[in-house]
C-alpha cells in the first residue's frame, strides 16, 4: 500500500477514557466487586454492540444515548441497578469531556513521526461540539489538519460526504489516503464507500468483530509505522497549498 495521508477517528483511536475506574467504584458502592479487565472488556464488548447495531449513536451527544448504554453493559455483567442514580454517579465522576479523555501512549509519537516522514495527517470523527477541546486537552489538536468532525459540517460517518468534505479540504485524492478508526460499519465501510484504503483498531484481537472478514486490523495505532511507512518509502510527500508538509 502507497499512501500520502493518513486520517484518524478520534475516541478510542486517538483517545480514551478511564471510565472503568469510575464504574468500578460504583460496583464498590454497592459492595460488588469485579476485576477491572473483566469490566474493561465489558465496554469493549457494549461498544462494538453499539456499532454494529446502532450506527452513529455513539457520536451523538451522551444524555442521547448513555442510559441505554450503561443498561446494555450492567445486563452483560449480570448486573442490575437504578439507572438513573447510576448514570449520575459514572457522569460526576468522570467530570467534563476535555479533562476525561486522554491521548494513548503512543498517539502524540506516531502523529509527529508520520508527520516527519511528509505524510499528511488529519482527522474524520464523529463527535459532538466537545472534540477540539478534547484535542486540545488531549494535546494533539496541533497535530492534525484539517480537522473534520460531524457535529461541524452536519454529516456523520459512514456517509461518503463526510470523507468527502475532508479530502477537498486537505487538497487530496481518495487513493493517496489510508482512514485508521475502531468501529468497522462507520470507519472501514465509510471510508471504502470513499474510495480509501482503511486500517480497523481492535485491541482485543477478534473479540467484538468476529462477524467482520476482510479487514487489516492491528491492536494500536502504535503499529501504524511497521505496516504503513516501509510500504510507502519513495511515495511523494502530501502537499497542502504548494508546501510539503513537515
Amino acid at each position: 500500500m502507497k499512501v500520502s495521508f493518513i486520517w484518524f477517528d478520534l475516541g478510542y483511536t486517538l483517545v480514551y477514557q478511564e471510565r472503568e475506574a469510575a464504574y468500578r467504584r460504583f460496583l464498590a458502592e454497592e459492595g460488588i466487586d469485579l476485576g477491572i479487565e473483566r469490566i474493561r472488556l465489558a465496554y469493549h464488548l457494549a461498544d462494538k454492540l453499539f456499532m454494529r447495531e446502532y450506527p452513529g449513536v455513539l457520536g451523538r451527544e451522551v444524555q442521547t444515548f448513555y442510559p441505554w448504554y450503561i443498561g446494555w453493559l450492567n445486563h452483560s455483567l449480570g448486573l442490575s441497578f437504578d439507572l438513573d442514580k447510576q448514570c449520575r454517579f459514572l457522569r460526576e465522576s468522570q467530570g467534563k469531556p476535555e479533562r476525561t479523555w486522554k491521548a494513548f501512549p503512543e498517539a502524540a509519537r506516531i502523529l509527529r513521526e508520520l508527520r516527519n516522514r511528509s505524510f499528511g495527517v488529519g482527522l474524520i470523527s464523529n463527535w459532538d461540539s466537545s472534540a477540539r477541546a478534547v484535542l486540545e486537552s488531549a494535546g494533539l489538536l496541533n497535530l492534525l489538519d484539517p480537522i473534520v468532525v460531524s457535529s461541524e459540517v452536519g454529516v456523520s460517518k459512514p456517509d461518503p460526504e463526510i470523507f468527502r468534505i475532508a479530502l477537498e479540504r486537505a487538497g487530496v485524492r481518495a487513493e493517496e489516503c489510508l482512514y485508521v478508526g475502531d468501529n468497522y460499519y462507520d470507519d472501514v465501510v465509510g471510508s471504502r464507500r470513499a474510495g480509501m484504503a482503511s486500517c480497523l483498531i481492535n485491541r482485543y484481537g477478534t473479540q467484538g468483530i468476529e462477524e467482520i472478514e476482510g479487514a487489516n486490523v492491528i491492536a494500536s495505532v502504535g503499529e501504524l509505522p511497521g505496516r504503513i511507512l516501509p510500504a510507502s518509502a519513495g511515495y511523494p510527500s502530501y502537499r497542502a497549498k504548494g508546501r510539503i508538509v513537515q
